[in-house]
C-alpha cells in the first residue's frame, strides 16, 4: 500500500467514523481518537464485505459500500460505548 493509499484510508476513515457516530442516538463516551480507529476499521471491513458482493465498484457513487461501512461503523461506536459505560 503506497502512502496515498494510507492518507485515503485515514481521511475516509475520519468521515466513516463521524458519521456512525451521528448514527448513533445519544451521546457516546468514547474520545474522537477511537472513533477514527473506529471509522477506519469499518472502511476497511465495509469495503471487503462490499467486494465480496460485488458492490463495490459501479457507476458513479458506490452508496451501498458506503452505507455498510457507516453501519459497521455505527455498531463499533455503539460496542465501545456499552464497554466504557459498564466499567
Amino acid at each position: 500500500m503506497e502512502i496515498t493509499g494510507i492518507i485515503s484510508a485515514i481521511v475516509i476513515g475520519i468521515v466513516i467514523g463521524v458519521l456512525g457516530r451521528l448514527v448513533v442516538p445519544g451521546r457516546q463516551h468514547i474520545g474522537i481518537l477511537l472513533t477514527i480507529v473506529v471509522g477506519i476499521v469499518a472502511a476497511l471491513i465495509g469495503a471487503a464485505i462490499a467486494n465480496a458482493f460485488d458492490v463495490a465498484d459501479t457507476n458513479g457513487v458506490d452508496w451501498i459500500e458506503w452505507l455498510i461501512q457507516i453501519g459497521l461503523a455505527a455498531l463499533g461506536i455503539a460496542a465501545l460505548d456499552r464497554s466504557r459505560v459498564r466499567r
